[in-house]
């Protein structure tokens, strides 16, 4: 078996690109809908556009699921992307200014 190294690269490259797209979306929305009365009118749109994002991209970069390694590539990178992402929303936040 050998590895087409421009392929995983390529895959996981994009993977990354949309992956962080994807997390920054994801963050923007619930920040968005904690603030709203009806968080599933900011929810429900925002995780059809976003799965439908990452869904089309990776269906493009895989050529339609036939290059495995970018396929490999991708998976790789949203799941290290979203590592992450937890990561960083894990991390204590300074409390904001004229809140005691």
């Amino acid at each position: 078996m050998t590895i087409d190294w421009h392929v995983l690269v390529t895959g996981f490259g994009t993977g990354v690109a949309v992956s962080i797209l994807y997390f920054v979306g994801l963050a923007l929305s619930v920040r968005l809908a904690l603030r709203l009365a009806r968080p599933v009118s900011v929810l429900l749109p925002s995780a059809a556009l976003r799965i439908g994002l990452l869904l089309s991209a990776g269906w493009l970069v895989t050529e339609g699921g036939t290059l495995g390694w970018a396929f490999a590539g991708y998976a790789l990178a949203f799941f290290l992307v979203r590592f992450i992402a937890t990561l960083v929303a894990r991390l204590p936040r300074p409390k904001e200014a004229g809140c005691n």
